[in-house]
């Protein structure tokens, strides 16, 4: 099935059509791979971006949240400094009852319990490992598992679970934080009547 020039891909049992990451960018990487994301790579356009897998990502999706819902809501802490993550993740945060530190990170935050911003997440969440690489340094001090949201430049050293992903569009960080919610409110029991555009700041 060809979609659009940067892929052709059947989804089985996707959580959105294929059209939807499409439309969203969730596939647009940047300009750059590094070794640890080639994986997740599905080819290179003439204008030298690199596409991302879609079925990858929809894949980790799923494994994201079963993981996720794994833990007490209020246990799970999603990091952003990205402007745009910024209002996909409080709002991810607030549906399902976990806590959002977003902007500039505090350096002590999860390591300085004197600190008055101290948290003891038992799981992080990050939108890029590199504008957030504070947060993963201390989780990883701590023995905090941390998911992040990975473009195909990221280095994911650090990571337990990579989330394959436009991580510095609008629009693919409202669709990944909508349907990460989605998903862990469904394993809850719950239905939402959130869509990703309830994910998308207003320019």
């Amino acid at each position: 099935m060809n979609v659009t020039n940067d892929i052709e891909i059947e989804l089985v049992e996707s959580l959105v059509p294929v059209e939807d990451y499409l439309a969203a960018g969730v596939h647009i990487g940047t300009q750059q791979k590094s070794q640890d994301m080639k994986k997740f790579i599905y080819r290179v356009r003439a204008d030298g971006l690199y596409i991302l897998d879609i079925q990858q990502t929809d894949d980790r999706l799923k494994t994201a949240a079963a993981f996720l819902s794994k833990f007490e809501p209020a246990k799970i802490l999603v990091v952003t400094s990205r402007q745009y993550g910024q209002y996909p993740a409080k709002k991810f945060a607030d549906a399902i009852g976990g806590v959002a530190k977003v902007g500039r990170f505090i350096p002590g935050m999860l390591t300085n319990p004197d600190m008055e911003h101290y948290v003891e997440p038992e799981v992080i969440v990050v939108t890029d490992p590199i504008g957030d690489s504070q947060a993963i340094n201390e989780a990883v001090q701590c023995g905090i598992p941390v998911v992040a949201l990975c473009d195909t430049n990221n280095i994911t050293k650090y990571i337990d679970l990579v989330i394959p992903t436009n991580n510095k569009g609008r629009k693919a960080l409202s669709m990944i934080y909508f349907l990460l919610t989605r998903e862990i409110l469904k394993s809850r029991g719950v239905t939402t009547s959130l869509t990703p555009e309830d994910f998308e700041i207003e320019l």
